[in-house]
């Protein structure tokens, strides 16, 4: 395993010295309050690059650390139609015109996003900095530690991109730290990928640690972005061909999709690159132990404590639907036959699972009633719902932990629980499927096909992946019949399926919807697509008759970017009006 233990604790104490977590930040100087001289050798450097790293949790001082979560569980699922939030209307009420599409500038959430992220610039930053005074290190490690800041700083950048687009560039060598964002950083992001790509090493010794490959991943991926697909498509296939993960794996999908979301065999040849997290590290409290996540546990009632946000919509559900013949999905028609719920049900009425053909993705995705949800036995719908009426009837299940070694990887030092669960930035199965994308937009169907069977044949040619029920449902720690849960049934598609780019797109993007739920992704992801009108004002159309939290909803081409925090813009206020600009329609 990770034995990490140590290195984040050691963050707690560099994050004080580094920079301090205040809400005036851009007014800050780049470097942090440690002096150059206290921190000026290769020792120094190593501290403050932990640094760099502890802040991608986003629990950095700067706020309730959900709010800056780095699953963006709010930003890219609850926003993008895969997740409600969840809960209750007045828990969290900040959330409620997020998933509305009518946010406002002054929403904490936010202002303390943005400053978290700033603040992984800010390390970043701190770090690169202080390389520029450091003498005597080899050209081979004064490369891979700049590269590594290089790759964290574009990874903050990326972020604050993707959500806010139009963001002020700061780097080590700014002074005046009030700067216009009147600027696309893209090419200052791509810029630190290329370096990154360019001189980290293929292994490093820390997993935790990025490597040439995750340089090159996030390289291809911002090329995507921009649509430079002839690019991307070139660095995709330097990756798939010959990446490695920095323990030394050759990049592939491991055998069993759940795997990916299990402490116990997490940082495997699909991890390309992860934020660490790691429970009961001495510290008494959960800052290392997803606390971004803290909030999305089935609640009331059940053994995980806290606090019902974040459940699966029937949306999202039915998108796992396929045909009982082909064993392929529905596509533009997956809510005409929708997966059976128990909306509106008690717990002590009786309910019969759906018996028609699923995907069995679903069910390591979502938790449904009379399924096993993990090792804790067969979820109990109502019973583990807060308010079916607002948040629906399903219970997340990817960033759970097991019952079997909760005593290991679950955090319960504080009010709601923490996990060991890596929150996964870029894995292998997304790789190939934005890959996939590539190759369709310059024309090579049949390679574009490949990628796609690669991911979606795990299922097809694993029969573990596909959950079943307990030998014995009052004994949770029993063990797993041969019996499937449910009618599972799914195919790779059959060759020269991909006959146009259009056709191939829709397939890609339906793949990655059901590969990725849940994951963070959907929203940014219709967005760059430029499909998120559509998509997004349909599924409210059909979400909005079953539960209560989002009707009413509408988007519009404005909601495609999240409003610049008026604070900062407050901040950044001269004599001769604000420098930072507000995004249109805000």
């Amino acid at each position: 395993m990770k034995n990490l233990a140590i290195l984040f604790i050691l963050t707690i104490t560099v994050t004080i010295l580094v920079s301090g977590c205040t809400d005036d930040f851009l007014d800050k100087p780049a470097f942090g309050s440690l002096s150059e001289e206290v921190l000026s050798d290769e020792k120094g450097i190593q501290s403050l690059l932990i640094g760099a790293y502890g802040a991608l949790d986003g629990d950095v001082g700067v706020g309730a650390s959900w709010y800056a979560a780095p699953s963006n569980w709010h930003f890219g699922d609850a926003a993008g139609g895969d997740a409600h939030k969840g809960s209750e209307p007045s828990d969290q009420s900040l959330l409620n015109s997020i998933i509305n599409y009518n946010s406002t500038s002054d929403n904490e959430y936010f202002n303390t996003k943005w400053r978290a992220l700033y603040e992984g610039v800010s390390r970043s930053n701190a770090v690169l900095s202080l390389l520029n005074t450091v003498e005597g290190l080899s050209d081979t490690d004064r490369n891979n530690y700049e590269g590594q800041a290089r790759f964290l700083r574009g990874h903050y950048y990326f972020e604050l991109k993707k959500m806010f687009n139009m963001v002020p560039w700061i780097d080590e060598n700014t002074e005046d730290t009030n700067v216009p964002n009147d600027t696309d950083i893209w090419p200052n992001i791509e810029a630190d990928f290329l370096f990154a790509y360019e001189n980290l090493p293929a292994t490093q010794p820390e997993v935790a640690f990025a490597n040439k490959w995750a340089g090159g991943s996030y390289l291809a991926k911002t090329l995507l972005y921009q649509k430079r697909y002839q690019e991307a498509n070139v660095i995709f296939s330097e990756v798939i061909n010959s990446g490695v993960t920095s323990n030394g794996l050759s990049y592939d999908l491991v055998d069993n999709f759940h795997d990916n979301f299990n402490a116990e065999t997490e940082n495997n040849s699909e991890s390309i690159f992860a934020i660490q997290m790691v429970a009961n590290d001495g510290t008494n409290n959960i800052g290392n132990a997803n606390p971004g996540r803290r909030l999305n546990y089935p609640f009331p009632n059940s053994p995980l404590r806290c606090c019902g946000f974040y459940q699966p919509t029937q949306d999202l559900v039915n998108s796992f639907r396929t045909d009982e013949s082909s064993g392929l999905p529905y596509f533009d028609g997956y809510n005409d036959s929708p997966v059976k719920s128990d909306q509106g049900l008690l717990s002590s009425e009786p309910f019969t699972p759906d018996d028609q053909s699923v995907d069995p993705r679903l069910d390591w995705t979502v938790g449904r009633r009379g399924l096993p949800y993990h090792d804790w036995g067969l979820h109990p719908g109502k019973f583990w719902i807060r308010a079916q009426d607002y948040g629906g009837a399903y219970s997340p299940k990817k960033h759970i932990y097991w019952q079997y070694h909760a005593a290991e990887f679950s955090d319960q030092s504080s009010w709601s629980p923490g996990s060991a669960i890596n929150v996964i930035i870029i894995r292998f199965a997304d790789l190939l499927l934005m890959a996939a994308e590539t190759e369709a937009e310059v024309g090579n169907l049949d390679r574009a096909l490949q990628y796609v069977n690669r991911v979606r044949g795990r299922m097809v040619n694993h029969p573990q992946n596909w959950l079943k029920t307990y030998a014995d449902s009052s004994d949770p720690l029993a063990g797993f019949s041969t019996e499937f849960a449910a009618n599972y049934n799914i195919s790779v598609y059959p060759g020269g399926y991909f006959t146009t780019k259009d056709q191939a797109m829709e397939v890609i993007r339906y793949e990655r919807r059901i590969e990725l739920a849940m994951e963070g992704h959907r929203f940014f992801d219709l967005v760059r697509w430029g499909v998120a009108q559509e998509t997004l004002n349909n599924y409210v159309n059909y979400e909005g008759s079953i539960t209560k939290d989002i009707t009413g909803a509408s988007f519009n081409e404005n909601d495609r970017y999240y409003p610049i925090p008026q604070r900062q813009i407050d901040l950044s206020t001269t004599s001769e009006g604000p420098v930072l600009k507000q995004n249109p329609g805000y």
